[in-house]
């Protein structure tokens, strides 16, 4: 089993949760502007330059800290790609250390929690997303989880980049 996060609590009892987490060259306090700002009409997704050569420029990520972004707050809601109507609501922000989100997709309760833990060398990213009440657990798991697996490794691509 792995450590409980923020946020677990939002989705206890997960039919599926899938964890993602990865090392950043930089401290907490550096790298937390830029997941304030992570969305959809927000900052993007961060994709890497390789990946964002091939996307229309006013669809790429912003390479840079964008004020406008980093007043969020407990209650916020923000679009999301996963349709016309979805969203995700701010349920948890702990500065330079939490942010949790929350939303419905049908019947489908989720939650997804990003942390950030200082380490020696700067700091490590963890992804949570947690779905209850999923229909198709094993489709899920395996095409949700090579798709989750996927935009998870571009976004670490992508951070490290700006962070250069």
């Amino acid at each position: 089993m792995t450590a409980p996060l923020p946020g677990d609590d939002i989705v206890p009892r997960a039919a599926l949760v899938m964890d993602r987490a990865f090392d950043l060259l930089a401290p907490p306090e550096t790298v937390w502007p830029w997941f304030v700002q992570l969305g959809k009409r927000r900052a993007g997704w961060y994709l890497p330059l390789s990946v964002e050569r091939f996307i229309p420029p006013r669809r790429r990520g912003l390479r840079s800290i964008d004020d406008r972004f980093q007043g969020l707050a407990v209650g916020d809601v923000i679009p999301d790609w996963g349709g016309s109507n979805e969203t995700f609501t701010v349920a948890l922000l702990d500065p330079q250390q939490s942010l949790v989100y929350r939303s419905v997709r049908g019947r489908v309760e989720l939650s997804w929690a990003i942390t950030l833990t200082p380490t020696a060398t700067g700091s490590r990213a963890h992804f949570r997303l947690r779905l209850g009440d999923v229909k198709h657990i094993r489709l899920a798991g395996t095409a949700g989880g090579i798709v989750d697996l996927l935009t998870v490794a571009a976004l670490a691509r992508g951070v490290r980049e700006r962070l250069r």
